[in-house]
């Protein structure tokens, strides 16, 4: 059920039922196409969105036409609920499905109005939005300081969380790639071909194996230590 399932985000998860039922009671069901585009930067940004399923990916255009992929949406999430706070009525990324997906539209200026009514659950929004915001510090920090093949490395893992039981090569410790190479690539910030190379001279130092989409890692301590790696200078 839907309202269960936005209930467990934590930017809803503050919301009486009441709240919830105003949001569910504005919101829009929309489907999108592998490859249809939600929205394009310095668009009018009106609303905001919690994927229900699917995938989405976040993104910047270059002057040349090219990506900076910014960020990965999957189900389960939200994106855009920032601009709440930033006093902009424009996108500054881009949108657009990589799968199949639905998502729900909610009306920002309803959910604005709405914090306005109720400081309980504006401050729980602002904590949401604060955890994110040390994610992405992180995440720059990882970008500059750590090496390309640290930022695999650390990629690999945050996919694969260590499970106490799960033995070397097991089901726990194995991921399917979802999205193209060179989505994950340009998410990273590194060539497709740095991807192949790296994830090739891990899979023949035995540190993971690679078959097609299919990944597998065998030796997590020896991926920790790469994911440690920092950029040489």
């Amino acid at each position: 059920m839907l309202a269960i399932a936005i209930q467990r985000v934590p930017l809803f998860a503050a919301l009486s039922d009441q709240q919830l039922a105003r949001v569910l009671t504005r919101a829009e069901t929309l489907d999108l196409d592998e490859g249809q585009w939600l929205f394009r930067q310095g668009d009018l940004s009106k609303r905001f969105f919690f994927v229900i399923s699917g995938q989405l990916r976040l993104f910047r255009l270059a002057a040349d036409g090219s990506e900076k992929i910014i960020e990965l949406v999957q189900a389960g999430q939200t994106f855009a609920e920032a601009l709440l706070f930033m006093g902009t009525d424009r996108y500054p990324l881009c949108a657009a499905a990589l799968s199949p997906a639905r998502l729900l539209s909610i009306d920002a200026t309803d959910f604005a109005a709405m914090l306005h009514e109720s400081p309980e659950t504006c401050f729980a929004l602002l904590g949401n939005l604060s955890r994110r915001l040390h994610g992405l510090i992180a995440e720059i920090d990882s970008l500059t300081l750590v090496s390309a093949t640290g930022r695999v490395a650390r990629w690999l893992l945050a996919q694969v969380p260590e499970e106490v039981d799960s033995q070397p090569g097991s089901m726990q410790d194995s991921l399917a790639l979802d999205v193209r190479k060179s989505v994950l690539a340009s998410r990273l910030s590194i060539q497709p071909e740095t991807w192949s190379r790296i994830t090739r001279r891990m899979a023949e130092d035995g540190i993971i194996s690679v078959n097609g989409q299919h990944i597998v890692i065998l030796d997590r301590t020896a991926l920790q230590n790469l994911a440690e790696e920092v950029v040489q200078h």
